[in-house]
This record gives structure tokens, sequence and C-alpha cells, in this order.
């Protein structure tokens, strides 16, 4: 296993918006490994242009003309999410880089929008020392200054980013799940957290409406937050938009990518073409279009000389959401242990949560309980590998109720129909990839374009540091040579 460290170096504060000093963490090592469902590309090398434009150049920054036009930026990125909404942060606030984001539809319509409702930000999930545990610690980290610089601006952060310090409790309800949680908190306070076990009776007085038997115990991270996804990201955009006149950021909205211009001389991608326009890049095209990432990755390549597999697949959720909810009120976030395997099935892998539906699709759903800001109840989860589609299972949505009241008995005492007028379902596709990592690097033999995808639902959780990551990688913070390894390896984490 390789490793690549990451130089952190402050970048230059801008008064109109919240920046996040770097250095407070001087260094970060991420774990490297080449994923398991191959990554491969063929093709010429190519290196990183090593020319740093200072004055960007767009010449428009509005995509309403019915003709096709051409703008040039120093960054264009594919794709709307999360993801691509900090990564395009990052380069605005770190550096004097000129920024285009292009999408064939709106911001954050696919699952930030959706199944990552719940806005948690926790540790108490995640595993000390696996691929992911440096980059969900340091977005954590991240995600934590982020809302200390807007208080510090004198906003508050509950109102701007529907910013709340819950904390979060993952529960079990036999003796051998209490045993496995003992063992999870020594290992999540041995890495630096604040972690408590709780036996029932202890549970109890933290959520009296949670009920996990005699032998059921929670580990607790008390420091654990969350955010009201919805909110966060209008916030962020609203920044980066500021930049457009500064004459440094656009926006092309339902406008399809139809193509990479690649240059006759060296075969370097120039830019993309879309349905409207064509968008010249000086410094790296970047992809991050969530589960949509590989099928377009093929697209764009179909006709050159690189042959990419990213095998990202669409991982369909469901939420419910029972608005202005008032028959008892969570305190915390919550989850099952269940969510934890639920995270990481396989295709073919049948879970012992699982429900049968229609053409033989066996779907994980798993408890996870949080209390909005707006007093809503929100409630899930599932996964289930549906293709594309967004539509709503009511089969889906009947378990996840059922499943809540497995560990909330006054669930069990409303009936579901009584939410009609006050029920809303959030349906979203995660960006899943099978070995559990995500995708984050250069494509082998083109160091100018960069893949950013496979979060799966983690995304809100790990956006900053990976929008670092990105902007380290095209700023060439990490140097020509751990450039070549992040291409030969194809991914971090």
């Amino acid at each position: 296993m390789a490793s690549v460290t990451l130089h952190i170096q402050s970048p230059p504060l801008n008064n109109d918006v919240v920046s996040l000093p770097r250095n407070h963490f001087p260094i970060v090592t991420f774990k490297t490994t080449f994923f398991g469902s191959s990554l491969t590309a063929n093709g010429k090398p190519l290196s990183l242009p090593k020319t740093f434009r200072t004055q960007p150049v767009i010449t428009s920054s509005s995509s309403s003309s019915s003709s096709s036009s051409t703008h040039t930026f120093d960054v264009v990125i594919i794709g709307a999410g999360i993801i691509w909404l900090t990564i395009a942060r990052q380069f605005l606030i770190g550096s004097d880089l000129s920024v285009a984001v292009v999408d064939k539809d709106v911001p954050c319509s696919g699952a930030t929008g959706a199944v990552t409702g719940q806005g948690y930000l926790w540790m108490v999930h995640q595993e000390p020392e696996s691929d992911t545990w440096d980059l969900t610690m340091r977005s954590y980290k991240l995600w934590q200054m982020f809302a200390e610089k807007v208080r510090a601006q004198g906003l508050d952060p509950l109102q701007e980013l529907g910013w709340k310090r819950t904390g979060s409790l993952l529960v079990g309800r036999t003796a051998k799940e209490a045993a496995t949680l003992k063992k999870k908190v020594k290992r999540l306070s041995e890495a630096g957290l604040r972690a408590k076990y709780l036996t029932s009776d202890a549970l109890r007085l933290k959520e009296p409406e949670l009920e996990v038997g005699k032998d059921g115990g929670a580990a607790f991270l008390p420091d654990d937050c969350q955010l009201d996804a919805q909110r966060a990201v209008a916030f962020i955009q609203k920044a980066n938009r500021h930049f457009s006149i500064k004459g440094r950021y656009a926006e092309f909205f339902h406008d399809p990518v139809t193509g990479l211009l690649r240059s006759d001389s060296s075969s370097e991608v120039e830019g993309v073409r879309t349905f409207k326009n064509t968008l010249y890049s000086k410094k790296a095209v970047i992809v991050a279009a969530g589960c949509w990432s590989g099928s377009l990755a093929h697209d764009l390549f179909r006709e050159s000389d690189i042959l990419l597999n990213v095998p990202v697949k669409p991982r369909k959720g469901h939420l419910v959401v029972l608005e202005n909810f008032s028959s008892f009120r969570l305190d915390h976030g919550l989850m099952e242990m269940g969510y934890v395997d639920h995270l990481h099935d396989a295709l073919d892998r049948k879970s012992s949560h699982s429900v049968k539906v229609e053409e033989g699709q066996t779907p994980s759903v798993s408890m996870t309980a949080t209390m909005d800001t707006m007093g809503n109840l929100v409630l899930g989860s599932s996964r289930q590998f549906t293709g594309y589609s967004t539509k709503v299972d009511e089969s889906i949505i009947n378990h996840i109720w059922k499943r809540a009241g497995e560990f909330f008995p006054k669930l069990k005492e409303l009936p579901l129909e009584d939410f009609t007028l006050d029920r809303k379902v959030r349906i979203g596709l995660r960006p899943y990839m099978p070995d559990g990592k995500p995708v984050i690097g250069p494509v082998p033999g083109l160091m100018n374009v960069i893949i950013a995808t496979g979060h799966e639902g983690g995304g809100l959780s790990m956006a900053l540091g990976t929008a670092e990551m990105v902007a380290d990688m095209v700023l060439g913070n990490l140097g020509i040579v751990d450039l070549a390894a992040f291409a030969l390896q194809g991914r971090c984490c």
C-alpha cells in the first residue's frame, strides 16, 4: 500500500467568502491503493500544464444564448452535486483561477438534493484505519471550521447552514452488537475522538423514545454534527456566484456535455463541447458527475485512444420526511448498526434487513433518524440497484416505516396513512463503487483530466477534503512525481 502526502499551504484569504485556514493541519497523508474494480486507461502520457495564469479570461457568464458560443476558463467542472460545488469553491477561495461548471440539469438535483437530506456529518459509523478514514476525518474538521468561520462573520450557522452539534448514536439491540459497539468506542477514542459507550439505561436518558432492549446499547459521539444539505448548498453557491462579479465564475446548466476538445499536437484535452457552448480549459477538466461519471467518461472517450472504465453505479435511496412532526422529538442523530453493513453491501449480497420487491431486486433498509431545524422527522434509509430510476416505491416507504417502528414503539401507534398530507419522499441516486472507495485522481494518460466520484452516501461528509485534494492536484501542490503515482494507481482512498 502506497501513501501520498499532501503538503498543505495556506491559500490567500478573501474577505467576501468563508475561507478555511489550512495551517491548522500542516500535513495530511492519504493511503492509496489501486481500486478493486479496476479503473483502466491507455494512451499517450501527458502532464499538467506548467503555466499558472493569474488573469482569467471569461467572455461571458451566461448560458442563455440560443446560439453556440465560446468561453475560456482555467478549470471546467462537469457535474453539479456537492462534490462539484465544493471543488469550485476551493479553487475560488484558494487560488486566482477562473472556474466554469456545466451540467445537463440544475445544481444538486441528484443525491445531494435527496438522499443526503439528513445532512449528517458523523464519525460514529466510520472505522479508523479504513481507506476512507483520513479523507473523512479531514472533511469532518473542515466542516467544523467552516461553521466557525460563518459564526466569526457575524452569521448564525444554524440559520445559514442548518448546522447543529447534535451528537450521534450508533445503536445495537443485541448483546453481540453491544460488544461490537464497545470495541468500536475504544477504537474511535484511540483515534482521537470523544466517544462513549451507553448502556440501554443510559441511552434511554438520552433518547426516551428509543427502545433497544435490555441487552442493547450505543456508541455516542457528542461532537458529531448535522446540517441542512439544501441550506448549505445554497450558502456555498451564493458565495461561489459572488466571484462571477470578478469575472472568475460561470455556470452552464441545462447544457449537456457532448464531447471533449483534444489538441492536434499533443492530444491534451483543451476543453469540453456542450449542446450550447464550447468551453476551453487552461488548467484542467474535472469530471464530478456522481453516478453518471462512469457512463459520461465512457461516452467522452469513446472515439479516442483512451479506454477508460469507471465502474460507478447508481444506488437508489429513499428518505421519508414527516413535516412538523410533534409526537416526539429527537435530540441526537441516530442510526442502527445494520447501516454500516448495508453501506458496504455488494451487488449480489443479501442483507438481514432486506425486503423483496418487483423484478427480484433486494434492497437493504436500515434505520436512520434525525430531526431537522424545521422540526421535521427524517427517516431512512434504503439502498437498492434499479438503474437510473427515481420512481417512488411505496413498498420501500412502508419498510422504512416498519423498521423505524422497531426502534421507536410510538411510531407503531401512528399509521403512515395519517401523514399523507405532511409526508414527503426524497429519492436520489448515490454513486456506488464496488469496493466502497471513491475515485479521486487524474485519468491515466491525461493528467489534466481529473475524476472525482464514487462517494456513495458519503459525498457530503467527504466533500471538503475531496475538494482540497483535487485543487492540490491541479495547482501542483503534490508535485509531478506524486501526480504520476496518482495516474498509475488510478485513485486515492
